[in-house]
């Protein structure tokens, strides 16, 4: 806007060669290939500046009145590398690319602005295509999360059909059916979190993390529990060490529950089958002088 504001104080002077050009909405003002031979300078209306990627045409830029377009053909004579779109109805200035030139070999200042708008305006490209890169990215790294997802679902999918199983048997007592109900909902739970995970990551957004109170030997009794049914039906014992503490710890449960969850999926994934145990044990060390923080509550690790 600097440029244009010093540019309509020159106009008069270019009042002889200037054009005043009408566009109708949806018009097409120039495309990319035409031959560069104006500049354009917005008087009123809205002008959408776009390029083929690939096989689709994508907005570029938004020239608004007081704004100027087409200034590539003010360096070469090299065709229209986009396409210009009045949105609505527009009026725009129309100089000649020799006529422009000569007026910014007299006016040193007009000159200045037009090149520190040239670099402004490439800058906004260049983050418009990193953010674009990295949406690119990240939706590829949705889809290999995707995959992760779904085989992490057969787990508590397994769980969830064992216990509606156990719970559907003629002989299963209330406690039984009690029991698989507990299990089935802290499954759904999982899939859920997992689930609420991914569509945060999409929306390059992150849920805040909130800690709640709970009681330790509780926590990873009942996950352990959950865990150890899980790997037992792939040959392997899964130990705690006892007796848990029962002290209050400040976790995020859903989270740091998919962290054990994948901890010790992991073990057992790259560990053969037969005769092997997972250990899960706290991590004592003494305090000195200088670490005065508590000490990490639990460890996973394996052993044979």
């Amino acid at each position: 806007k600097r440029f244009a504001g010093l540019l309509n104080e020159e106009l008069q002077a270019l009042e002889h060669t200037a054009k005043m050009r009408r566009f109708k909405a949806g018009e097409t003002i120039f495309r990319a290939g035409d031959p560069g031979d104006g500049f354009y300078l917005v008087e009123s209306g809205r002008v959408i500046i776009s390029a083929v990627v690939g096989a689709e045409s994508r907005p570029l830029a938004t020239v608004n009145a007081g704004e100027f377009f087409g200034e590539m053909a003010l360096l070469d004579d090299a065709p229209r590398s986009a396409t210009a779109t009045a949105e609505v109805d527009t009026r725009a200035f129309c100089i000649g690319r020799e006529e422009l030139l000569a007026l910014l070999e007299q006016k040193p200042r007009l000159a200045l602005n037009l090149i520190r708008e040239f670099s402004h305006r490439v800058r906004s490209l260049n983050r418009k295509y990193i953010d674009e890169i990295l949406q690119a990215e990240r939706l590829a790294m949705v889809g290999r999360f995707a995959r992760t997802i779904v085989h992490d679902f057969k787990n508590p999918l397994n769980v969830i059909g064992l216990a509606a199983e156990m719970a559907g048997m003629d002989f299963a007592t209330p406690e039984m059916r009690g029991h698989a109900q507990v299990r089935i909902a802290r499954q759904v739970a999982r899939m859920t979190n997992m689930l609420n995970e991914l569509l945060d990551f999409t929306r390059n957004t992150s849920s805040q993390l909130v800690l709640a109170s709970v009681n330790y030997a509780e926590y990873v009794g009942a996950l352990s529990e959950e865990i150890g049914t899980e790997i037992a039906e792939r040959g392997m014992k899964l130990r705690v060490e006892t007796p848990l503490p029962t002290v209050k710890v400040q976790v995020e449960p859903q989270r740091l529950s998919r962290l054990f969850y994948n901890l010790v999926n992991n073990a057992v994934k790259f560990t053969p089958r037969g005769g092997i145990s997972l250990e899960v044990r706290r991590v004592r060390r003494e305090p000195d002088a200088l670490d005065t923080a508590p000490a990490a509550p639990a460890s996973a690790g394996s052993s044979r």
